[in-house]
């Protein structure tokens, strides 16, 4: 295991259930997306990144944070009207489901925008 992902495990590590193994569905599902990237911890949070990071997640009290930036956010706004939201974050609530489908869509978004040399972050 590489210091980035031993990093990224002692994050997750320091939280009790039902938060780490959210955090474990999470990392899983993106590293599914994008399983070339690379994780690395980045303004305190694990995130997944090619030439640049593509997205974050962190552990909140009541929910998991998901970073993918403000474009998938737009982009997918009508699908996450069931939760709450920011200009650059979604929460998903920790007593729900993860929507790994949703959470899918938004990594691979933010790959082709990386890949297509798009100057938004």
């Amino acid at each position: 295991m590489n210091a980035a992902t031993e990093a990224v495990m002692a994050y997750i590590d320091r939280f009790s259930e039902p938060t780490r193994s959210k955090l474990l569905e999470m990392r899983s599902i993106i590293r599914a997306a994008v399983p070339e990237a690379d994780e690395c911890m980045s303004y305190g949070m694990p995130a997944i990144k090619l030439d640049k990071v593509l997205v974050f997640y962190a552990a909140w009290k009541t929910h998991i944070g998901f970073y993918p930036t403000a474009e998938p956010l737009k982009a997918f706004a009508s699908v996450l009207s069931a939760y709450k939201s920011s200009k650059g974050a979604v929460q998903f609530p920790l007593d729900q489901a993860l929507p790994a489908a949703l959470i899918t869509k938004m990594t691979l978004f933010r790959k082709e925008a990386a890949l297509s040399g798009s100057k938004k972050p």
